[in-house]
């Protein structure tokens, strides 16, 4: 039997907001059920991320049903946002390259645009079977990705984060840490094993779905953010940047496309297949 288990489930409904935890989620070709299908864009159709506005983290969204969504945010009401009805298509930019969605309701832009302070509008992905390929370096034929950065999941480890936070407490800003798994916004979070050993995995058993890890994750400005009150610090990067160099890379954790579809779970075993 294996030590690797299914610690924590997250979903992010709105690209760069808070999400939920849920205890079993569905996996779809593009990633987990209701994760990044919606995007907050500004008047020239570029995503807006917590890279330009920290506050987005004290912002959150919740699935409710039918795939509408409610969010929440300091200050703000709470609003329930549905699925936008077939109708022209509006291109988000999403690093340079043009993503095809379709414009949320006013209420949203509306509501949004209050809460950061300039004009935004809501987005949402009617379609991720056929409205973003996976990067064409890493993906095999036909794989499509949501509103997430790159790839349809991000997994993590604990082990590899205490050891990250040893790293930290020893470096040029202890102050900073230790730094919560939040900082990373993964979609599965597994405990037990050694760190850093998610580096060497090229398949990988959760429930009844399998996942081929593809490349580790680059991380950006976004880590540095408190997700609970988005103040911006030095860490991870500083000391990511000494131990965790990849290629180009400031790497912590493994992007994963699904290869077999199915439901994970909180405690499932993590199994390395490859």
């Amino acid at each position: 039997m294996s030590n690797l288990h299914v610690q924590a489930l997250h979903i992010h409904p709105v690209k760069s907001v808070a999400g939920t935890a849920p205890d079993e989620v569905a996996v779809e070709p593009w990633g987990l059920s209701g994760d990044r299908r919606w995007a907050l864009i500004d008047p020239e159709g570029t995503v807006i991320t917590q890279r330009r506005h920290p506050r987005l983290a004290l912002a959150a969204a919740r699935p409710v049903d039918g795939g509408r969504i409610a969010v929440t945010a300091p200050g703000m009401a709470e609003l329930f946002v549905e699925v936008p009805e077939p109708g022209p298509l509006e291109p988000a930019i999403l690093f340079g390259k043009k993503v095809e969605t379709v414009a949320a309701a006013t209420t949203a832009a509306d509501w949004f645009s209050a809460y950061l302070g300039e004009p935004v509008r809501l987005v949402h992905m009617d379609d991720p079977a056929v409205r973003r390929p996976v990067d064409p370096d890493y993906a095999l034929p036909g794989e499509t990705v949501s509103l997430a950065d790159a790839y349809p999941l991000l997994i993590t480890t604990l082990a590899s984060l205490d050891a990250l936070n040893s790293l930290i407490a020893r470096g040029d800003h202890p102050e900073e840490g230790p730094l919560p798994m939040n900082r990373f916004r993964p979609n599965v979070v597994v405990s037990g094993g050694e760190p850093w050993a998610e580096d060497g995995w090229l398949r990988i058993g959760i429930g009844d779905a399998v996942f081929r890890g593809v490349r580790e994750c680059g991380r950006c400005v976004v880590t540095t953010t408190d997700q609970g009150t988005a103040e911006r610090g030095k860490e991870p990067l500083k000391t990511l940047a000494k131990h965790r160099r990849i290629g180009r890379s400031l790497a912590f954790g493994r992007q994963l496309v699904p290869v077999r579809l199915g439901t994970v779970r909180v405690g499932d075993e993590v199994r390395v297949l490859a």
